[in-house]
């Protein structure tokens, strides 16, 4: 019993880990929409999964040399790809059409398939389906996502709901990516296991790039726009993903997802000093009443934890 309650106890590594990843992600759609304006999507996902890949290649050479390497992963990694490949594509779109805070909003609403799928997939989540809290939670997040997307000023416009398409295409894609990469990698190094994801991402945004992109656009860029590439790619890719994984592994799906929750409201932050974006009150309110909800639904599981 001491055993099972020590394993339950806050776990700082973890927290610190999805904190990272929340600074992280958050820099990443700044970099996105900055670049949008030079190369189109299919481009830009490819540089920074290639530069990723590269990043990590060394890592990963290192380690089959070792034998520290588990060539599982290479038929594990195989679904999670599929499911980042989708989900990057609909991604990186999203931001041609609507502004960065507005669609990491949006995105949020992956939280609510993220739980629903784990308590599906997960024994440990299960419990939370008999949690009252947990439920409060996750529907104020749901209404959070909900009036964030319905008081959007140019709501009705046809570029505005091709981006609100795109980014709940990419919330369920990552839903789906982050339970899966739990499920396959729950006993592999996270380093090894995003390595061999990143290189299956990145031959598939190849094959999109020459058949829907402009790879030469890209020879165009001047020195600071191929810096926004290789810093963004590194940050929010390459370690964001990884620190992800690891925190995925230490404590669930659920809570990591939770506080990346955050992302919105920080991602607003960079987005109004550099791009004059800003929300009306209606959607302020609306994104509050979405992190009271994650609050609620992190409380929930921290109690059942205990308990």
């Amino acid at each position: 019993m001491n055993v099972h309650r020590s394993i339950k106890k806050f776990d700082i590594t973890a927290t610190l880990e999805c904190l990272t990843t929340l600074l992280f992600w958050s820099l990443g759609p700044i970099f996105i929409t900055y670049l949008a304006v030079y190369i189109d999507s299919f481009t830009q996902n490819f540089l920074r999964y290639l530069i990723s890949c590269i990043f990590w290649f060394p890592f990963l050479i290192l380690s089959i040399r070792k034998k520290h390497f588990d060539r599982s992963i290479w038929l594990k990694a195989i679904f999670p790809a599929a499911a980042n490949l989708t989900m990057q594509s609909l991604y990186a779109g999203a931001f041609y059409c609507i502004s960065p805070a507005f669609m990491i909003l949006l995105m949020k609403s992956s939280i609510v398939w993220t739980a629903l799928f784990s308590l599906v997939f997960f024994l440990d989540e299960r419990p939370l389906a008999k949690s009252k809290r947990f439920w409060i939670g996750m529907t104020l997040s749901a209404a959070g996502v909900i009036g964030v997307t319905y008081y959007k000023t140019d709501f009705a416009a046809v570029k505005t709901i091709t981006g609100i398409i795109l980014a709940f295409g990419a919330s369920l894609a990552f839903a789906v990516y982050a339970i899966s990469a739990r499920y396959f990698f729950k006993n592999n190094d996270s380093r090894q296991a995003f390595s061999v994801t990143s290189i299956y991402t990145t031959l598939g945004l190849a094959i999109l790039t020459f058949a829907f992109g402009d790879i030469k656009s890209s020879l165009a860029l001047n020195t600071w726009q191929w810096s926004c590439i290789v810093i963004s790619s590194i940050t929010g890719i390459a370690l964001g993903h990884t620190l992800y994984y690891a925190a995925m592994r230490r404590i669930g799906a659920t809570i990591p997802s939770l506080l990346i929750l955050a992302q919105p409201f920080v991602v607003l932050a960079f987005s109004h000093i550099i791009f004059e974006e800003s929300m009306n009150i209606q959607q302020i309110i609306s994104g509050g009443i979405l992190l009271t909800g994650s609050a609620i639904a992190i409380w929930a599981q921290e109690h059942l934890n205990k308990t």
